[in-house]
C-alpha cells in the first residue's frame, strides 16, 4: 500500500509504531520496521547512554528504517535530539512541546520530522516550523493526551495542512485503520495493540490487564494540573485521581504517588503502577507477534477498504466483520 507516508519514510505499509516511555525499545520497533512499519524508540524519562544504545541495538535488528520519540519536556531532550544527528537516525516524532529549537539541525542532518499534535492550531504551526507530516491523535490514545477524539481532530487536522497527517488514538485493527482513512490522514499510529506483543518487554501481567479490559476500563489522571495521562483503571490511578480532587492534598503529594509508577506497572505490579494503555485496549484479543499484528492491520484495512458501501452495510448487520 502506497501512501505519501510511506514514501517519505520509505516504508512498505502505513503504520507507524507509537511511542511508548519505558515500554517501546528497539526489539519492538526492529520488529515492526521489519514487518513494513515504521518502528518507534521511545526516549522519554531514559538516560542519553540508553537511547544510544537502542538505537546501535535497532541497526543490527533491522535495516530498514526506524525512528526514535523525543519526549520535548525531558530533560534530557537537548542531549537527545544532538544524538540522533550524530547517529543520523531517520526519522524523529516529538511530544509534549515544540520542536522548533531542533527542526533546523534535524533537517540539516536528514532527518524526517513529525511532530504529535493534538489540536490544528498546534498542526498549522509545525507545518510552518517545516515538519515533514504530524500525528494527529485522539484522547482515546494511551499516555498523555489532549481533549479532541481521533474522529473530530483527524479531519479537521487533515483540512488544516496540506503535509501528510498520520492518524492516532483508539486505533487497533483494519476498521480502525480505514476509518482514518476515510477522514482524511494518510497513515495511523498504533500504540497499545502492541502491548501485547512478544517482542515488548512489559511485564505478563500488564499483557493480562491488558487483554482483560473492557471499553470503561481506563481512566485519566492529572488534568488538574495540565497534563493528562490515560491508563487502566487499577488500584493506583484511583487512589491518583482521588488524591487530585482532595483539596488538602499539595502537589507534592501527588508527585509522591506519581514517582516510579510506570516502571512499577512495566515490572509487574499491576495493582500499584501506571498501566498506560488507550481505550482500544478493549480491541486487543491475543498475543501475538509484532509481525502478525501488522499482518492482521493491514488484511483487515485492504478487506474492509475494498468493500463496496452497499455491501458493507449488509455485513454490518449481520456482525460479518471480514471477508
Amino acid at each position: 500500500m502506497r501512501t505519501r507516508v510511506t514514501e517519505l519514510l520509505g516504508i512498505e505499509r502505513p503504520i507507524v509504531q507509537g511511542a511508548m516511555a519505558r515500554i517501546a525499545d528497539a526489539r519492538l520497533a526492529a520488529a515492526v520496521s521489519n514487518a513494513g512499519g515504521l518502528g518507534i524508540i521511545a526516549c522519554g524519562g531514559a538516560p542519553l547512554d540508553w537511547v544510544r544504545a537502542q538505537i546501535e541495538l535497532a541497526r543490527t535488528l533491522t535495516k530498514r528504517p526506524f525512528g526514535v520519540n523525543v519526549m520535548l519536556m525531558d530533560p534530557h531532550a537537548d542531549d537527545v535530539a544532538r544524538l540522533v544527528c550524530d547517529m543520523e537516525v531517520p526519522v524523529v516524532t516529538t511530544g509534549a512541546g515544540s520542536p522548533s529549537a531542533y527542526m533546523g539541525m534535524w533537517h540539516e542532518a536528514g532527518i524526517k520530522v513529525i511532530p504529535v499534535v493534538a489540536s490544528c492550531a498546534l498542526a498549522r504551526r509545525m507545518e510552518r516550523l517545516g515538519a515533514d507530516a504530524v500525528v494527529a491523535e485522539g484522547c482515546e490514545a494511551g499516555g498523555h493526551i489532549g481533549e479532541l477524539t481521533t474522529m473530530v481532530l483527524t479531519p479537521a487536522v487533515c483540512e488544516a495542512v496540506s503535509i501528510p497527517v498520520i492518524a492516532a488514538g483508539g486505533i487497533a485493527d483494519g476498521r480502525g485503520m480505514v476509518a482514518a482513512f476515510a477522514l482524511g490522514a494518510e497513515g495511523v499510529q498504533v500504540a497499545t495493540r502492541f502491548l501485547c506483543a512478544e517482542e515488548c518487554l512489559v511485564a505478563d501481567a500488564y499483557k493480562d490487564r491488558v487483554l482483560a479490559a473492557k471499553d470503561s476500563d481506563t481512566i485519566v489522571t492529572g488534568r488538574g494540573g495540565g497534563h493528562p495521562v490515560r491508563q487502566l483503571k487499577n488500584r493506583w490511578a484511583r487512589e491518583v485521581r482521588a488524591l487530585e480532587l482532595d483539596r488538602a492534598a499539595t502537589d507534592a503529594d501527588v508527585e509522591l504517588r506519581l514517582a516510579g509508577s510506570l516502571k512499577r506497572a512495566v515490572d509487574g505490579d499491576v495493582d500499584d503502577g501506571s498501566m498506560m494503555a488507550g481505550q482500544s485496549a478493549c480491541l486487543v484479543k491475543a498475543r501475538q507477534s509484532a509481525a502478525a499484528i501488522m499482518d492482521d492491520l493491514m488484511a483487515g484495512c485492504e478487506a474492509w477498504g475494498a468493500c463496496a458501501l452497499g455491501t458493507r452495510l449488509e455485513r454490518n448487520a449481520t456482525r460479518s466483520w471480514r471477508g
